[in-house]
């Protein structure tokens, strides 16, 4: 619960001063730091991988997982929850477990932005359909060792290892 009360002090402090879309969601598009989440989906002993699409602002054409901006005031679970289904058409009653690792805040030098991120590992009784949506253009399951022979997002075997470990 500490936990996630503190990283509802960290999104309220951006939502106070950064400016809002018409939804109300934070806009970080300006912004040198931004907290996300970062869920890796294992079925059985693999993991997936997903392939950003043209349509991202940042990191196109690299791999990754599920992820977003933490941009509304709304507990971890919840955000990863909805990204599942936003992203993959995962809904909740797939999950068989859902686990979160601890944050850490990385700064990639080569767009000038500090990540805070938190990584989330969600475990599923079956293997899903996958449904990409505009933010991805392919998808592999892994073997999380496997991780090291893509070109993937900075920091994601560190993220990964946060949530197993």
């Amino acid at each position: 619960m500490k936990n996630e009360q503190r990283v509802l002090e960290v999104i309220k402090k951006f939502h106070k001063k950064l400016p809002k879309f018409a939804d109300g969601r934070i806009n970080y598009s300006k912004s040198d730091t931004a907290p996300v989440i970062t869920v890796f989906i294992k079925y059985k002993n693999k993991i997936l991988l997903l392939k950003r699409s043209n349509n991202v602002s940042t990191y196109k054409g690299i791999w990754n997982t599920v992820a977003g901006y933490l941009d509304e005031l709304k507990p971890l679970k919840e955000k990863t929850l909805e990204e599942l289904n936003e992203e993959l058409g995962i809904r909740e009653d797939a999950i068989l477990s859902l686990s979160l690792g601890k944050s850490y805040q990385f700064r990639d030098t080569n767009i000038d932005k500090t990540w805070i991120v938190y990584p989330a590992l969600v475990e599923l009784d079956k293997e899903p359909k996958i449904k990409l949506d505009r933010e991805h253009t392919d998808y592999k399951w892994i073997k999380p060792d496997e991780i090291k022979n893509f070109d993937v997002v900075p920091h994601l075997l560190k993220s990964f290892r946060a949530v197993v470990n």
